[in-house]
């Protein structure tokens, strides 16, 4: 993976559960890694017939170096935007990820 191919920044966040003092459950998204250098390999956007009508999903995929415990339950902030995780891949031993993300609802 070559350094001058990372030219985007992405942020990961995880869904955390937290438990306040009268018993009542709140999710909220958090960041665990910030600034992450990526490299976008792919972007589309394709329209989908469903139930209610047609839809618009919009994938894309990013390339960045490895990262321990990421599972397809968080999500990639870019340029703002939440995409959820679909997909991951490993990239060599431990040398990089791949992530197939689809923008969140």
């Amino acid at each position: 993976m070559r350094a001058g191919k990372l030219d985007r920044s992405i942020d990961l966040q995880r869904n955390v559960e937290t438990k306040s003092s009268t018993g009542s459950v709140t999710s909220v998204w958090t960041n665990f890694a910030t600034g992450l250098r990526a490299e976008k390999i792919d972007a589309t956007a394709d329209e989908t017939a469903r139930t209610f009508g047609e839809a618009e999903t919009i994938s894309m995929t990013f390339r960045i170096r490895y990262v321990g415990n990421l599972t397809t339950a968080d999500r990639v902030i870019y340029e703002g935007v939440a995409f959820d995780l679909v997909g991951i891949t490993e990239i060599g031993r431990r040398r990089g990820l791949e992530l197939r993300c689809e923008r969140a609802r």
